[in-house]
């Protein structure tokens, strides 16, 4: 465009026009200065322990036979580091999505009251949350997941599964949590513990028999928000899990098939599921952490 001449004054174009039409500086334009060539076989920088080609090589291995289905990037960072492939999670993120690996996220649907506060404890067996949740088989048909879980860490205290979700049913959950926790089931164990169990305005945990329950082990009861499921959100979470990790993948023949499956799952959930709020750390490892940092500060 320089060497061209204007058709109308017949003179070449001036550099003011032409870099304002090539959107330059004048100081790009009268740097004669060599470039730099761009033909790079490495990016500039050290070079890193693990190549993309062998990061890629484990990530493939690893997706082969996955702990869990459908985990973010940072989720799989750890899981790999654990494998010995160290790897920058950035890094990993730049390479998954180049793969097409990542997965996409769902925003919330709201609720009828907002809910402020904070339902995640400072330390175990401070709140307990409990609730059910229904799934199929093919010969008893519908039936329950009923589930106690620690706010402070989302581990599962205890489970039970059942056809018909009563007010018994729910107890049975609540029995063997304070039996693993405290040895026993006696009369006031739990008196004094500062323990409270929340749950959602189910008849099943406002009955008078579940009530006298409560009592007998000294559990407070701390009952969600009405058309608020997120005060019973660490529950309502584990639910998506499980949802999401066992029931839209099994098809379970009996309720005693689901029971083996399920109990090889809340075993692995809580030895190797990886929490974002724990710093990483697995619900066994956030307990085993808290309990090591308050022996030092006694």
């Amino acid at each position: 465009m320089k060497d061209q001449l204007s058709q109308t004054s017949g003179k070449p174009f001036p550099v003011s026009l032409i870099l304002s039409v090539a959107a330059l500086s004048s100081a790009a334009w009268y740097d004669k200065r060599p470039r730099k060539k761009e033909d790079f076989k490495h990016k500039p920088g050290p070079k890193p322990r693990f190549s993309d080609e062998e990061v890629m090589e484990a990530l493939t291995c690893y997706f082969e036979s996955p702990d869990f289905v459908s985990e973010g990037y940072i989720k799989i960072c750890k899981r790999l580091r654990n494998k010995g492939v160290y790897v920058d999670k950035n890094r990993l993120y730049k390479l998954m999505r180049e793969a097409n690996l990542l997965i996409g996220t769902s925003g919330s649907k709201g609720s009828g009251r907002q809910h402020d506060g904070t339902i995640i404890t400072q330390r175990p067996n401070e709140m307990w949350a409990t609730d059910g949740k229904e799934f199929q088989t093919q010969e008893e048909g519908k039936c329950w997941f009923i589930g106690v879980i620690d706010h402070f860490n989302d581990e599962i205290m205890s489970h039970h599964l059942c056809s018909k979700f009563d007010r018994y049913a729910a107890m049975e959950p609540l029995r063997q949590a304070v039996k693993r926790e405290f040895g026993s089931v006696d009369r006031g164990v739990c008196h004094g513990l500062g323990i409270a169990l929340r749950s959602d305005h189910g008849s099943q945990f406002y009955s008078v028999d579940y009530q006298k329950e409560l009592k007998f082990f000294g559990v407070d009861y701390s009952p969600a928000f009405v058309r608020s499921p997120e005060c019973n959100g660490i529950i309502e979470r584990f639910h998506r899990t499980l949802n999401q990790q066992i029931f839209n993948l099994h098809y379970f023949k009996n309720l005693q098939d689901a029971k083996t499956k399920i109990a090889e799952f809340i075993d692995k959930y809580n030895n190797n599921w990886i929490l974002h709020r724990t710093g990483l750390r697995t619900p066994v490892e956030a307990r085993a952490e808290y309990y090591k940092q308050d022996e030092k500060e006694l």
